[in-house]
């Protein structure tokens, strides 16, 4: 069984509107996904899948180049940055000593016990330990909002209750979204699959970038699979203009960028 509804756009109303239909298998909970996050994700959709399209298919011709035998090598334009004097911004003081990091699925008992864990930053993952089932991308939004909102526990069948430690005591939370190649397939705005990607930032973004930017814990995300500096600019645009939806100051959301593809060490 599907919903379908149409999203206004959040550009002043300019836009018209995109029709979003999202997938509502007998009971998925889709409180998660209220109108606000629905309109945020309508507007991604539009303004940036056809610029992912794009880049996937230069993956795919740089890849067929590399099968017919041409090595890897630095890109020419991009010769400057490489040999230039430069620096990201300041990395805040929460995440300046990461040398003990945990990785995990979204589950609930999980992301208490990486919290609690006493490593420095837990980085919640929707990537590769978490099968990308419906009911289990949902389930971790709301986990994570619970976890940010301090609200979080869990019992086990044997009665044992597990539950946050004091803020002090917690790792700091990070969150990994899929990567540009994935789909998010029960998701589709005018009648596309959205990025899997953009899902998944946007509706952890929609629901506690705000509060953890009061806390002074973020917010900050992984992100993953990148095979050049297009598709970083593509990232950097989309949470761009998800700060400026959301009211938030340039540059609130931080990202590591994991350097896990041989395109990308180029």
């Amino acid at each position: 069984m599907t919903e379908m509804q149409d999203t206004p756009s959040m550009a002043d109303g300019q836009a018209p509107a995109a029709t979003i239909q999202i997938d509502r298998p007998a009971g998925a909970d889709l409180a998660i996904l209220d109108d606000a996050t629905r309109a945020l994700l309508a507007e991604l959709h539009r303004r940036f899948e056809p610029r992912r399209r794009e880049l996937l298919a230069t993956r795919a011709r740089r890849q067929a180049c590399v099968d017919a035998g041409e090595l890897p090598d630095f890109r020419p334009e991009t010769r400057d940055i490489r040999e230039g004097d430069w620096t990201v911004a300041p990395i805040p003081a929460v995440i300046q000593d990461r040398r003990v990091e945990i990785t995990g699925p979204v589950d609930r008992k999980m992301i208490i016990n990486a919290l609690n864990s006493g490593a420095r930053v837990f980085m919640a993952d929707f990537e590769d330990s978490s099968s990308p089932t419906w009911d289990a991308m949902l389930d971790g939004q709301r986990n994570l909002t619970d976890a940010v909102n301090g609200t979080i526990s869990f019992t086990n069948e044997a009665g044992t209750q597990y539950t946050l430690n004091s803020p002090e005591q917690r790792a700091i939370l990070m969150v990994r979204p899929r990567g540009w190649h994935l789909d998010e397939k029960h998701v589709r705005v005018d009648g596309e699959a959205m990025s899997g990607s953009l899902f998944d930032a946007a509706v952890f973004l929609k629901h506690n970038a705000q509060t953890l930017a009061a806390q002074g814990k973020g917010p900050y995300l992984y992100l993953p699979k990148l095979q050049s500096f297009e598709e970083a600019a593509l990232w950097e645009e989309a949470l761009e203009a998800i700060e400026q939806q959301m009211g938030l100051e340039a540059g609130t959301i931080k990202v590591t960028v994991l350097i896990e593809t041989l395109p990308a060490v180029f």
